[in-house]
């Protein structure tokens, strides 16, 4: 069975601000808990007009204290910008405060523009190449105390919030396999390597204690509405997004338009490096979600595909999740052709 899970980067929407986007999040996660929904993660980024979850702990544990049990995390941490040593206080005191609720996934990207980044950690003495020891560092605050263990994150100490790995290359499938670790991939904005990296990801998993088998989560779009036409409606939000990301322009999530009315707005080329981008997506009628979710758990064998659903109004984005859910439940891969022999 494919697990459904909630991404959220608590998007700023065009007309409102951020303090609404908040109070969006945490009744888009009363919403989907109440859907059944395994968890809801939110991302991390920073200098960003259209989203409002830079300070990720903090939203983390307001999510956590408005809903019963869910399960609520990052998706992710990005360790370059923090010392392992406060992640794990953080996150060790949310586990403290909600046991059994937590999960800390971590990227390796900055999440943010070089500029900013040097303004999170003023200068940036370790850099990507420091994550497999961060992590590992990591791993130990949020472990038993050893004997003669110096430094001690307290709360986090004994907690073992579950880590996973999240990534858009092949790099942390690489890492997350080495460490016997979940792993999820950030296909719904940079897909090209995902096949790639699950296979290495599956082929040279090391079981662990806490994870005896790997377990891959795949990050997609999805954008429901009760006609396909009203879903393509609402996805032009997106896609006018990620067309501003094309030409390096960010600001609040944009009103949806005609998707004839976007033909005018954009060239071939971009239209095509949109239209990659997005490709893990399944966008329309419940029905037609379905059969879209079907084809990507058939492809990549996911245990948890992770929904992200950035739509302009908040009463589409909650009737979408709840279409989502229904349309999902009971999810599973097709076997693939060399199982099934």
């Amino acid at each position: 069975m494919t697990t459904l899970s909630v991404l959220d980067l608590a998007p700023i929407a065009e007309g409102s601000n951020a303090a609404e986007s908040l109070q969006r999040t945490l009744a888009l996660a009363r919403h989907a808990e109440a859907c059944g929904f395994h968890r809801y993660w939110l991302a991390e980024h920073h200098n960003m007009d259209g989203v409002a979850c830079s300070a990720t702990a903090v939203l983390v544990g307001h999510v956590a204290g408005g809903t019963r049990s869910m399960r609520v995390g990052s998706g992710g941490v990005m360790l370059p910008n923090h010392a392992p040593l406060v992640i794990a206080e953080q996150f060790g005191t949310l586990a403290t405060l909600y046991p059994g609720r937590i999960d800390l996934g971590l990227g390796r990207a900055p999440g943010t523009d070089q500029a900013t980044a040097r303004a999170l950690r003023q200068h940036l003495a370790r850099d990507e190449d420091a994550f497999p020891q961060d992590v590992i560092e990591l791993q130990r605050y949020l472990g038993d105390a050893q004997p003669g263990q110096a430094v001690r994150a307290i709360p986090g100490m004994g907690t073992h919030v579950p880590i996973w790995l999240l990534g858009s290359s092949l790099y942390s499938a690489q890492l997350a396999a080495y460490l016997g670790l979940p792993f999820a991939f950030a296909s719904h904005f940079a897909p090209d390597y995902l096949m790639q990296a699950l296979e290495i990801y599956r082929s040279s998993y090391r079981p662990s204690a806490e994870w005896p088998k790997p377990h891959a989560m795949v990050g997609i779009n999805v954008v429901a509405a009760d006609t396909d036409a009203e879903a393509a409606r609402l996805f032009t939000s997106i896609q006018q997004r990620f067309l501003g990301m094309q030409r390096g322009v960010r600001g609040p999530l944009p009103r949806p338009i005609d998707p004839a009315e976007l033909e005018m707005l954009w060239n071939p080329r971009e239209k095509a490096a949109v239209a990659r981008m997005l490709v893990a997506s399944a966008v329309g009628s419940p029905a037609s979600v379905r059969d879209q979710l079907q084809q990507i758990v058939d492809q990549t064998q996911a245990d948890e595909l992770i929904c992200a659903g950035a739509i302009h109004d908040h009463g589409a984005r909650l009737h979408s999740y709840a279409l989502l859910a229904e349309a999902g439940r009971g999810l599973a891969p097709q076997p693939l052709a060399a199982e099934a022999q």
